[in-house]
């Protein structure tokens, strides 16, 4: 038995909007605007990393066509590269990534829920309780965990849509944003562009989250290429819009000088209090990304299982619901774990780098693919890459510009999440090792 297809091409596409949206939009555009002279030096700064996040879908595009299997990078890494290099990815993100992630991001619900609630307290038990909530419905099958994130999906671009149309229509013929001293600027050089970037392109990230889920999805040769292109769109569309809603609304300065625009723009367009509205777009938006992490990365660990170089139980299917219940259970109770313990920042913190070191390495595969399996050698109408090789090159040069500001701005962390990495070779060695006794070859 494996696993079933029940995606369809809008399951998909929700996946790849849901997985770059998150609470980012809300607040990191305060951090472009401090790096940048103006508004169209910065709205410039967000059309690039669009450009460059299409670049990185249309790669993954090209290899989800050449390879549809469960495991997206991890799949990608393994044929390209070494195993180990492929079984490193997986390890990250199961102890670092996305365990981490879904701590931080459930603490970060819990916190907004609680906002939203008229409460106050210790954010932990509730975001346990919404860690749980959401493995049961993964675990149940993999159609109840696509169903919810499309609803939180159109919740979220409600909310923001909310927040573009009042811009648009609300704002026209209001005063001009309140004066506010301005803080000391780089000029608009490259090295200024480059570091406003860093944020950017974290809050472009996630579009890669559909390719795990490529043996679930129908036709992905065909779905899964669509979905990333259409996603993605979506998200540069947003993302310009609200922030052209919040230079309209407070100008380069006040968005400068605000770490919470979303709520000041909201403030200056709707008036009143608007804090309830914000703590439940930032809570669905969080919840949104807590489902995506146990409906798709999940898969990485049963990819791993399946090829022998893991815990071999992380491979079994639960045989009413035809999910990976055990990869679900695992991330589950680490996140909670990592919950708890407090540790779950430092972690996030150390592997931000290693998240896009392979983002450079799954994206390089592409021209490493090329030669080795050329166009004429691959299935019939399959998809190619458009831009070919300039827009791999174009987003390989993003990496490295994102790397070496992650690295200067904090060499320390970057140390541990490369010791942190490197910690799993020695399990990569010893579950290769026990493939090969019992008879079986590591992929």
């Amino acid at each position: 038995m494996g696993l079933r297809r029940e995606l369809g091409a809008f399951d998909a596409t929700m996946v790849v909007v849901g997985g770059i949206i998150g609470a980012g939009i809300f607040i990191n555009p305060y951090l472009v605007a401090e790096r940048l002279p103006s508004g169209a030096w910065i709205l410039a700064a967000w059309s690039f990393g669009g450009l460059v996040a299409l670049a990185g879908a249309f790669a993954f595009a090209e290899l989800a066509a050449l390879y549809p299997t469960a495991g997206g990078e991890y799949a990608y890494l393994r044929e390209a590269y070494h195993p180990a290099v492929a079984f490193l990815f997986g390890w990250a993100s199961l102890v670092m990534i996305q365990g981490g992630g879904l701590a931080a991001v459930g603490v970060t619900f819990a916190q907004y829920g609680l906002r939203l609630a008229g409460a106050s307290g210790d954010p932990r038990p509730l975001a346990s309780g919404a860690v749980a909530v959401v493995a049961l419905v993964n675990y149940a099958g993999v159609k109840p965990g696509s169903r919810l994130l499309n609803v939180l999906v159109l919740l979220k671009i409600g909310a923001l849509a909310a927040l573009i149309l009042g811009g648009l229509f609300l704002f026209r013929g209001a005063s001009a944003p309140p004066p506010v001293a301005a803080t000391p600027l780089p000029s608009a050089t490259v090295l200024a562009f480059g570091a406003a970037l860093v944020p950017i392109l974290f809050s472009y990230g996630g579009w890669q989250s559909a390719n795990t889920l490529a043996e679930e999805i129908r036709e992905p040769r065909r779905t899964l290429p669509r979905a990333l292109f259409a996603g993605t769109l979506v998200v540069l569309a947003v993302y310009l819009l609200v922030n052209a809603v919040y230079l309209a609304t407070l100008g380069r300065d006040g968005l400068a000088a605000t770490a919470t625009p979303a709520a000041d723009a909201a403030r200056r367009l709707f008036g009143g209090r608007v804090d309830r509205w914000l703590a439940a777009a930032i809570a669905i938006s969080a919840f949104g990304f807590m489902n995506l992490t146990l409906l798709g990365p999940t898969r990485i660990s049963y990819a791993m299982a399946r090829d022998g170089v893991f815990f071999p139980g992380l491979a079994r299917l639960h045989p009413r619901f035809g999910t990976p219940h055990r990869a679900i259970l695992l991330q589950a109770l680490w996140a909670i774990v990592l919950l708890w313990t407090g540790t779950y920042g430092g972690l996030v913190d150390s592997v931000v780098f290693a998240d896009w070191i392979f983002f450079g390495l799954t994206v390089a595969s592409v021209l490493l693919l090329r030669r080795r399996v050329p166009p004429e050698k691959r299935p019939p109408g399959a998809y190619l890459s458009p831009g070919y090789p300039v827009l791999p090159l174009l987003f390989l040069a993003a990496c490295v510009l994102v790397l070496a500001g992650v690295v200067r701005s904090n060499p320390l962390r970057s140390g541990v999440g490369a010791l942190l990495l490197l910690a799993g070779l020695p399990l990569y060695v010893a579950f290769s090792g026990r493939a090969r006794a019992a008879g079986g070859t590591t992929p």
